[in-house]
Order: C-alpha cells, then sequence, then structure tokens
C-alpha cells in the first residue's frame, strides 16, 4: 500500500484528540489518548511498520467521496461502484452534558447491491516501538502495550473477529439496509465493564448499538452548537 497524499484524509476529533481518516477508509493515525500523547495508528508516517485501522470494500473500479455532515465532525466516506454502494461513517463521539468518552465510532453501512468488505485492525503503540499482546473475546479485542506509557485499548465490533499474530481482522458482507460497527476506546473508561487476568478476558462488554447511535445524534447536536459559536465569535 503506498502513502496516500495528505489531501485524501479528514479528520475527526472529540478535542481531546484527533484521528487521520483516508478515503481508502484507513486510520492512518492517531494519538492517544491526547494530541500530544504517543501514537496508536502512524502509517501516515511509515506505511509499513506504522499501524493502521482500516475498513476496506471489496469493489472493482471504485469511486470514493469524502464529505461531512454539516456543521459537524462526523466523517462520510462513500464507496461506489456498479455492483454495489456503501457507506462508512466515522467520529469522535462528544456529549452534550456528563463524562466525554473518549473513543471512535465506525459503523460501515450497505447502500445497494451486495458489498464485502475486510476490516484490519493493527496498532503500533509509541510509533512502532512498543510491543504489545492481544486477547480475543467473542466480539471484542484487546491491545495490550508493553509500556505503562501507552493504555490499552479495546475494538468492540457487531462482527465476527479473528486474530491474526498481534492484530486482528474481520471480514463480512453488508446488503442494502445492513450495518456493521465498530469502536475503538480506552478500556480503561467508565463503563467497559472489562476484569482481565493474564491471559483471558474474563468479562466483555456488550456492543450497545442504541448507545452509539444515540452518541452519533449528540455529536451531531454538540458539533453544531461549535460550529454556531465560532461563527457568532
Amino acid at each position: 500500500m503506498s502513502f496516500q497524499p495528505i489531501e485524501n484524509y479528514g479528520v475527526i476529533g472529540n478535542m481531546k484528540s484527533i484521528a487521520l481518516v483516508g478515503m481508502n477508509g484507513s486510520i492512518d493515525f492517531l494519538c492517544y489518548p491526547d494530541s500530544d500523547s504517543p501514537t496508536v495508528f502512524a502509517a501516515l508516517l511509515d506505511e509499513k511498520q506504522g499501524g493502521r485501522f482500516q475498513i476496506e470494500p471489496q469493489l472493482t473500479d471504485m469511486r470514493v467521496r469524502q464529505l461531512y455532515l454539516p456543521d459537524t465532525n462526523i466523517l462520510i466516506t462513500r464507496f461506489l461502484a456498479e455492483t454495489g454502494v456503501a457507506e462508512l461513517t466515522d467520529f469522535m463521539p462528544m456529549e452534550r452534558e456528563g463524562e466525554q468518552p473518549n473513543e471512535i465510532v465506525r459503523m460501515v453501512t450497505g447502500i445497494r447491491g451486495t458489498v464485502h468488505f475486510t476490516m484490519h485492525c493493527q496498532p503500533r503503540f509509541r510509533y512502532a516501538m512498543s510491543a504489545h499482546r492481544t486477547e480475543l473475546c467473542q466480539r471484542s479485542a484487546t491491545f495490550i502495550p508493553a509500556e505503562d506509557a501507552c493504555p490499552p485499548m479495546n475494538l468492540h465490533s457487531t462482527a465476527d473477529l479473528e486474530r491474526e499474530a498481534e492484530d486482528v481482522f474481520s471480514r463480512f458482507t453488508l446488503q442494502a439496509g445492513e450495518t456493521v460497527s465498530f469502536v475503538l476506546a480506552d478500556h480503561a473508561r467508565k463503563g467497559n465493564r472489562r476484569r482481565w487476568s493474564s491471559s483471558v478476558c474474563v468479562f466483555s462488554r456488550p456492543f450497545d448499538s442504541g448507545r452509539h447511535g444515540l452518541a452519533n445524534r449528540n455529536t451531531r447536536a454538540a458539533g453544531g452548537k461549535w460550529f454556531s459559536a465560532r461563527l457568532c465569535y
């Protein structure tokens, strides 16, 4: 995979951190938990070793469009081909009140036809200088860095996950109207009900699609409020 030009990236964020999302469906840069923290994904800097989180449609002669929902930080990447159309929605939730989650939500929806997808989540902590181990439990995976300076990350999914070395991948197919979601977050975040031993996941937080649908609506509202305030200023 070759480097993407910088203009091929959209930006999502929550005023704590930001992620760069390529038109190929790949998050190629993320510092976490803050914008000045070490990287989790940095394929933008090193395409082979930097790490990425890619959701890739298997379409031929594909056209891609990227846009934001008006006055929000919700990014839409639209994949269009004769055989099918699908849409990837990426955002970092912003709640109107209470505790702010620090997570990335990725929702893939079939629009027309049948579209096959491959997802790869390949974290490379601290600019690929920190090794990690992976624990897989049903439809959740946790990436645990060797260094305490980097927080462990959870990946929750509504699709089956498989392990490949210390990375995870998923293959799934969408018909029109079907959606698969992925959420990447710090596993220590409040409400992420998980207990860990050295070798096994004992609990896995159930994926709450309703909660993330609400987060999408709250993010729209919060983003609209933020943009309005800046326009008034």
